[in-house]
């Protein structure tokens, strides 16, 4: 999914479509803790997914992403602060989530989840906030040197495109078991796997535009949308 999300930013960078500079090393280097969060979320969130069902502990808890992302908030100092009413409403609205589907009940827990979805949160909501830190220190820099949104963007995924690799080739199984496995002469399973690189490259890069334009509170809104109005919609 990183790759296809490289691939098609430096199509679109080669059609004069987005504004994009070479891969700075120095603002990799700025970038290089949000790479690794997230890289490391996508792999805990992956197995949370794989491992429990629909009803599992990663479900019920992603509600909580956004108070994580405005706990971070204040501890970094971004500017500005997220507003005080937002950061109520999110709070009752998110908390009350979790509560709601909390006490429905959690099927099939196994320990390490209790130990892993809570990191896993944690990390993707310290790479937002971090991400939008790393666009308030640009915004210090002579405007010929800054570097824009999709610069910023661009430098995670090259990182995350190694984290990613080096995080796959020290999997415990053979790194090439998942593509032994998998039935790629169906045509059916190469049309599914495509629509899922694709949908997942939009949203990420969802995630990541809006954390940098907007905030990072708004993009952990929008990452756990799903699941903060799924009991409220039940309701109904």
């Amino acid at each position: 999914m990183v790759l296809v999300s490289l691939l098609v930013l430096n199509l679109f960078h080669v059609l004069n479509l987005v504004p994009l500079k070479r891969y700075s090393r120095s603002l990799g280097e700025r970038v290089l803790v949000p790479a690794i969060c997230s890289s490391i979320y996508a792999v805990l969130a992956t197995w949370a997914k794989a491992s429990s069902t629909y009803d599992g502990l990663f479900t019920i808890s992603l509600p909580l992403l956004p108070i994580l992302t405005v706990g971070f908030s204040f501890c970094q100092k971004l500017v500005p602060p997220p507003a005080l009413h937002y950061f109520v409403l999110s709070t009752l609205l998110c908390g009350a989530s979790f509560t709601i589907q909390a006490s429905w009940g959690v099927a099939g827990v196994t320990p390490l989840e209790y130990i892993y979805i809570p990191l896993a949160l944690l990390l993707y909501s310290l790479s937002l906030t971090w991400l939008a830190k790393v666009l308030e220190t640009e915004r210090h820099i002579p405007p010929d040197s800054q570097a824009s949104v999709f610069d910023i963007y661009y430098a995670q995924l090259v990182n995350q495109f190694w984290v990613l690799g080096l995080l796959w080739l020290l999997h415990p199984h053979s790194p090439w078991h998942v593509l032994s496995k998998s039935s790629w002469h169906s045509l059916l399973f190469h049309g599914y796997l495509l629509a899922v690189q694709l949908l997942g490259m939009v949203l990420n890069f969802l995630d990541g535009v809006t954390a940098l334009c907007l905030s990072p509170l708004a993009a952990a809104l929008l990452h756990s949308a799903r699941q903060v109005v799924r009991p409220y919609l039940q309701l109904l």
